[in-house]
Formats: structure tokens, C-alpha cells, sequence
């Protein structure tokens, strides 16, 4: 992990706990209990948590920052090595250290890694985890050899002696449980999505100025989300890499299932998606379906459209090359198409412009008075069809929520109301109140009283 990784959790202004061990003691299990929800992936596979997972933690509504790490091996191959450096270096930052162990065994990982801790021992803990059972509670006496004076038994999975460490820690930063946490300041969030191996995390990092998450050759390297923040233009921004999400038959890992789910769950956090694509491969049939979750949930998305600087350099490439893909992809026919190489850093800040004009418009409420007289020019344009009753009538409308942005429009039969109409409406929407770049929700319901509305 960089300097300037470890600058950016020390410029966040808030004490950093880090959890640190060998793999498969239970150091995401304990995470997500003490952040009370299902941030890292948990599995019996040992070193599924790859990069360092910070989150923001009420420790007695007194905000911290909580690190999840990867696991340290000795015996190391493939990513190992990356994941220990990165695992060890943030020790130095930490102002508190939890040391999980398994009270059933301290393997030769465990002693090498206690050593390495020693210069730490004034800030850690030594939690003995999986004391989850009476009789293991004799286990934890043999823990107290290893020399470190706060040593505290817990089980991360069922939530024991977990209220123990919450005190030592409060104790250790000379904290008072307080009766409200602050408000915290609002962030713009953006996940990225996209296939394996599009340059997520090339991205990430990019945006974020410091190697957040591990940037690999190797297919699937990211499984958990993971975060970074940035400022641009005044706004502050959070950056989610998530796992690539391959087609299902070729998803036969327990971690990568939930991984993909992860990853596809981050799109109700997110305000904005970016969908990453390889430029010379294009889209495929899985970016139809990550777009279908994107759109189902309102959410704005654009396509980036990632190394642009691998391109032959044929004049109007990439002018085909987005023509191709409004033909492949009618369901984003609104949506913004941005060429970039997150690796050369081209026309990023055209990319973030974008973000924030999906955001503004995401969030853009109009008045009912300026709804209704748009409608009655539209109307006046083009009138609905006339069905078997006579003619069908939009009386009158309202937006009735933004982000998602969704309008309501009362009509004088909602059976059998044309859907073309209904998209002429939206397409009227786009073009003339301001949200050419985002999905649009009309709902449609009939004027009489107690009518139940039809969602279209």
C-alpha cells in the first residue's frame, strides 16, 4: 500500500482501528458485527478478503474508522504477498490494533505474526476469537503467554464478549459513549460495474489518486467493494469498485456468487453507475443484463467506454463504436456514452462532468404547474389514440419523487392505455423539462376516487 493510501485514511480526521490476523480467524465475521451490517464477504475459504475494507463504525456513537484486512500468510503465491504488505502496512496508521486469533489453534502464522506486532503492543488488542462455547472459555488463559496485556474473548459469529471490546477500545481513545452521533456530510456515491478485467479497479484507483484496490491481469481480483474518496469541482465523491459479474454459468466459486450479489446490491447505494466496458471488446449479452438491474432501480448510469488508448486510431472509430452500442443497447438509448483510459487518465474530468450532470438531474423536482402546461402542449402535438370507449385523455400530471425520477399522470382510462403514448409522453419529458440523461418512471391512474394506480 502507497504513502498516499495511508494519507488519505489519516486526512479523514477520525481514529483508525484496523483488524489484522492470519486467514480464516474470523476478521470479516467480527467487521460486519461491529459495523452491523454485511460489508465484507465471509466465507470458510481462507484469504477471500483481499483489499483493505475501511468503513466508518459508531464505536459509542463516536465515529472511527474501521479497517478490515487481508489475511497473512507465510507460505505466499499469486496475490499473497500484495495482500500481506498491504495487510501489515496499515499498522503504523492505526491508533488501535485488534490481533484476532482462533481459540482452537495458534498456527506458526500466528507466532510470526505476534513478533511483528510487537512494537504495536501499547495500541493492540489480542481478541481470542470462537469462544462460543463454555468450554472453550479455559482455552483463552493459555493466550495470555503471548505477553500483551489486554486480552479479551469473544465469538465474532454470535455477538459474545463483543460489548468487552467496545469498552477496551473506548477506554484506549479516552472516549464517553455519547447519547447522538454527528450528522454526517453527504457524498456523492458512484459504483462501478461492469464485466471482469474492464479496468474497475484501474478506474478506482485513477479517481481516487492512490491504489485502493489490487489491479491484476487475473479475472475476478476485487471480490469485496471497495471504497475510495475523491473531491472534484467542490463535490465530494465516493467511489465503489465492485466485483466483475460474469454470466452465471461461469460462476462456480462460493465467493464469487457473493461477490457478483455484492456487487450487484451496491447498486441501491449508489446515486450514480458507471458501467465499464472494454472498448475493443464492446458490449455483450451480461452488460444488457447489469444495465436491466441499473434501470429496474432508477437508478443514472453512463457507459465508459475504457481503453481508449488501445484504438487503431481510425478516423470516427469511436463516433462507430458508439453507434454500435446505442443499436445493441436500446434500453440506454438516454444514456451518456463516455470514452476514457483510466490508465493514461484521458478525459477523466469529461467522465466526472458527466457524473454530476446525471446527479443534478436525478435530483431535479419540477412543478406541478409547469408539468401541466408542458402536457397541454404536448397533448396539443399529438393526441392519444382512440380505443373501443372513445378517446383515451391525460387529464393532468405531477412529479411525484425524484431519484428515482417518477411521474404520475391521471388519465380517463387506464385499461388498455397505449404504451406508445406513454413513451411519447417520456420521450416529451426528456426533451422539454430537463432529463435527457436518465430513466424515467410514469405511473399512470384513473380520475376517480379509490382507483388503484398501474405502474407501466
Amino acid at each position: 500500500m502507497t504513502d498516499s493510501v495511508l494519507s488519505s485514511l489519516r486526512k479523514q480526521g477520525l481514529p483508525i482501528i484496523s483488524i489484522i490476523g492470519r486467514p480464516n480467524v474470523g476478521k470479516s465475521t467480527l467487521f460486519n458485527r461491529l459495523i452491523q451490517k454485511r460489508r465484507a464477504i465471509t466465507d470458510p475459504t481462507p484469504g477471500v478478503t483481499r483489499d483493505p475494507i475501511p468503513e466508518k463504525w459508531l464505536l459509542g456513537n463516536n465515529r472511527v474508522l474501521l479497517v478490515d484486512t487481508g489475511g497473512i500468510k507465510l507460505e505466499q503465491e499469486g496475490l499473497d504477498s500484495l495482500v500481506t504488505e498491504r495487510a501489515l502496512s496499515i499498522l503504523s496508521i492505526s491508533d488501535a490494533v485488534i490481533l484476532l486469533m482462533d481459540c482452537t489453534e495458534v498456527s506458526q502464522e500466528d507466532e510470526v505474526l505476534i513478533e511483528r506486532l510487537r512494537p504495536f503492543s501499547d495500541k493492540l488488542i489480542l481478541a481470542v476469537n470462537k469462544v462460543d462455547s463454555p468450554g472453550r472459555d479455559d482455552l483463552v488463559y493459555d493466550y495470555y503467554r503471548f505477553g500483551y496485556e489486554r486480552v479479551i474473548p469473544i465469538s465474532s459469529a454470535h455477538g459474545l464478549g463483543i460489548d468487552l471490546l467496545e469498552e477496551e477500545l473506548l477506554e484506549m481513545f479516552d472516549m464517553v459513549e455519547l447519547e447522538e452521533p454527528e450528522v454526517e456530510k453527504e457524498r456523492l456515491k458512484v459504483a462501478v460495474l461492469g464485466k471482469p478485467n474492464t479496468g474497475k479497479s484501474t478506474l478506482t484507483n485513477a479517481l481516487s489518486g492512490k491504489d485502493v484496490s489490487i489491479v491484476s491481469d487475473i479475472p475476478g481480483t476485487t471480490r469485496d467493494v471497495v471504497m475510495g474518496d475523491f473531491t472534484y469541482k467542490g463535490t465530494d465523491f465516493t467511489i465503489l469498485d465492485t466485483a466483475g459479474i460474469r454470466r452465471k454459468k461461469k460462476v462456480d466459486e462460493d465467493v464469487e456468487y457473493y461477490s457478483v450479489n455484492r456487487a450487484i446490491k451496491t447498486i441501491d447505494e449508489a446515486d450514480v453507475v458507471l458501467l465499464i466496458i472494454d472498448i475493443n471488446t464492446g458490449l455483450v449479452e451480461q452488460d444488457k443484463k447489469i444495465a436491466q438491474q441499473i434501470v429496474r432501480r432508477g437508478k443514472g448510469v453512463i457507459l465508459v467506454l475504457n481503453k481508449a488508448d488501445t484504438l487503431s486510431g481510425i478516423p470516427n472509430e469511436i463516433e462507430a463504436i458508439k453507434d454500435r452500442a446505442r443499436f445493441l443497447f436500446p434500453i440506454l438509448s438516454y444514456a451518456p456514452i463516455v470514452p476514457i483510459s483510466a490508465k493514461e487518465g484521458t478525459d477523466i474530468p469529461l467522465m466526472l462532468d458527466t457524473i454530476w450532470k446525471v446527479y443534478r438531474q436525478l435530483n431535479k423536482r419540477i412543478d406541478t404547474s409547469q408539468v401541466n402546461a408542458a402536457l397541454r402542449d404536448w397533448s396539443a402535438a399529438y393526441q392519444p389514440p382512440r380505443g373501443k370507449r372513445g378517446y383515451f385523455k391525460v387529464l393532468y400530471g405531477t412529479q411525484v419523487s425524484a431519484a428515482p425520477v417518477r411521474f404520475l399522470f391521471f388519465v380517463n382510462r387506464k385499461k388498455d392505455f397505449p404504451e406508445g403514448y406513454l413513451k411519447y409522453l417520456q420521450n416529451c419529458i426528456r426533451r422539454d423539462l430537463g432529463f435527457p440523461s436518465i430513466p424515467i418512471v410514469i405511473d399512470i391512474r384513473e380520475r376517480r376516487r379509490n382507483a388503484p394506480q398501474t405502474k407501466l
